[in-house]
């Protein structure tokens, strides 16, 4: 069911898309739209992981890394896979301050993780592998594809907004600033329900996985406390980016909390208590237990 409502939505993103396309050139523009849609996704099957990575510059790192916290990273995470049933996945660091992590790839034998050095730094092996767990139900359930086709077609939605204004504004300037605000603003929302749906599907996999809910529990609260503080700039560059995290890297800035991509992080502790409960696992309290408050971080060779 979870499948076909993000199939639903990814429909209804491509409609606005051609929507738009209609409203800036009539028939032919809403036909245009939807080739350039088309032409987008397909772009964006064969080629979107490696964009992604690009823009983050993710650095693939090997078993025999000589740091041995990367190591452990990389083991854990192929042994994760195969145990999941798997390909071995792609294994990929990000120099960056901000803990955090994400999948992409278009299907399981193309698939990538990729973790943060903040990340690396910051959180415990067994949280570590709750979270690289939670990266590869996403590459189960196939959801890389998925949200980096429609991190694709929102940032084009946006794009396709503006020059409705600037090149339709003319005839109608009241209707060319209601198509660029709301029709980004709809997009948002779809991406939003999108992401939403599939961030707890894959906390419900990923415990299964990896068998350790708490570990990905605790794992949330430290990633969001420090996320908070620390501002992910590449992410900014690109906010239409943002959903592909297992949380929303845009929260240094207050605003953005707005429309998150992300289902709120008590709600998705909460529910991985409950299953740790069913898997006879400790538990936590979700705020101000063992692992509430996140401690200030000790600098490393990452920084």
């Amino acid at each position: 069911m979870n499948h076909l409502k993000t199939y639903i939505l990814l429909a209804a993103m491509t409609a606005l898309f051609g929507a738009v396309g209609y409203l800036v050139g009539g028939t032919g523009g809403m036909l245009i739209a939807l080739a350039v849609a088309g032409a987008m996704n397909l772009f964006a099957y064969w080629n979107a992981d490696k964009l992604v990575l690009r823009h983050f510059r993710a650095e693939e790192v090997q078993q025999g890394h000589p740091d041995p916290r990367v190591r452990a990273y990389v083991e854990d995470t192929l042994a994760l896979a195969q145990r999941a049933g798997l390909p071995k996945p792609k294994v990929y660091i990000i120099d960056n301050p901000q803990p955090n992590a994400f999948a992409t790839g278009r299907n399981p034998e193309n698939a990538a993780v990729a973790a943060t050095t903040g990340l690396l730094g910051l959180l415990s092996r067994q949280e570590i592998r709750g979270v690289m767990a939670h990266e590869l139900a996403h590459v189960k359930n196939r959801d890389t594809l998925t949200m980096t086709v429609t991190a694709t077609i929102a940032g084009a939605v946006g794009m396709l907004a503006n020059f409705a204004f600037f090149f339709g504004g003319n005839r109608n300037p009241i209707a060319g600033i209601a198509i660029m605000i709301l029709a980004p603003l709809a997009a948002s929302l779809v991406q939003m329900a999108i992401s939403r749906a599939r961030e707890y599907e894959a906390d419900r996999i990923g415990a299964e996985i990896g068998g350790e809910p708490e570990a990905l529990a605790s794992a949330l609260q430290k990633i969001e406390g420090y996320a908070r503080q620390r501002v992910n700039e590449d992410a900014e560059r690109n906010p239409a980016m943002a959903h592909l995290f297992i949380i929303n890297p845009l929260s240094g800035h207050g605003a953005d909390n707005l429309f998150s991509t992300h289902p709120n992080t008590k709600n998705r502790v909460t529910a991985l208590m409950d299953l740790a409960r069913r898997f006879g696992r400790p538990t936590i309290a979700p705020q101000g237990g063992p692992w509430g408050a996140a401690p200030e971080r000790k600098r490393g060779p990452w920084g």
